[in-house]
């Protein structure tokens, strides 16, 4: 599949066509016993769901899949984007680490400046990097998969507050999967994927009632894992109950069922890059 070029103004996320997705090896809790057991049909078709409803508030431009990279589909571990500079993921597992020079190659070819990262420094990008909405800072998840010098080198190249979060959970080994920040200073997040410093770091810099919290139930359901876009808001699955609090805060929750992905340990997020955060 083709790069699409110009890209107009607005929001604008990357993707990448699951042609060779599958679970092929195990790096996360999710994996395990379910390799082979992805039906590739499916996925084809929840991806392709995906990307329309994307493509109604998004202009959504591809990176080509790779044979023997099933997890290339997952591109917010592409890098972390800041204007015209990124970061590129410095992946923890090796199954992962042949990604690098093909995300490397594409934020070359289409004009963004590369920023030096250090070799002995695990970032695994916009899965653990995530702009807050409310205030300009970063939060920058750390403990499975990014280095707990991540925040720090973060914070170095792109002059921005950054605030480490120490994931404690195995099952939330990205910060993407358990917290998502929301226009207008909200925050959607299960509050026990993070270690109790953490979580007393987040009740200090987003106020109560900006804080929706999720159970188990909905973090399990990678209610977490959302793409927010000019106020819609989504995801892969949620309870009654999350729905509703995304609606009374405003936004609107919009379903895109994700199965086969999550059985790789990914949904909406995981399958998207905002390329415009600033």
């Amino acid at each position: 599949m083709q790069d699409q070029l110009p890209w107009p103004a607005g929001q604008r996320l990357l993707m990448c066509a699951p042609e060779y997705f599958g679970v092929d090896y195990v790096i996360n809790p999710w994996m395990e016993n379910q390799i082979g057991k992805a039906v590739h049909a499916l996925a084809l078709e929840q991806w392709a769901n995906l990307r329309r409803q994307l493509a109604r508030e998004a202009e959504i431009t591809l990176v080509g899949p790779r044979a023997g990279l099933p997890d290339m589909v997952f591109t917010a571990n592409a890098g972390f984007v800041m204007g015209k500079r990124a970061v590129i993921s410095r992946f923890s597992t090796i199954e992962r680490q042949p990604e690098e020079k093909l995300f490397r190659a594409w934020f070359e070819r289409h004009g963004f400046a590369i920023a030096p990262w250090p070799e002995d420094v695990p970032f695994e990008g916009a899965g653990d990097a995530l702009l807050n909405r409310g205030q300009k800072l970063i939060w920058c998840g750390h403990g499975f998969r990014s280095g707990a010098l991540a925040p720090r080198v973060l914070e170095d190249i792109f002059a921005v507050r950054t605030v480490g979060l120490r994931l404690a959970d195995p099952r939330f080994y990205h910060l993407d999967t358990c917290f998502c920040p929301l226009p207008e200073g909200w925050l959607m997040y299960y509050p026990p994927a993070f270690d109790t410093r953490s979580q007393e770091t987040i009740a200090g810099l987003v106020p109560e009632e900006k804080r929706i919290e999720v159970g188990e139930r909905d973090a399990l359901l990678f209610a977490c894992n959302a793409v927010d876009l000019n106020g819609r808001v989504f995801m892969s699955g949620a309870s009654e109950q999350c729905l509703s609090r995304l609606r009374v805060a405003g936004f609107e929750p919009v379903l895109a069922p994700l199965s086969e992905f999550i059985k790789a340990g990914g949904a909406a997020k995981c399958l998207t890059l905002k390329l415009n955060e600033i």
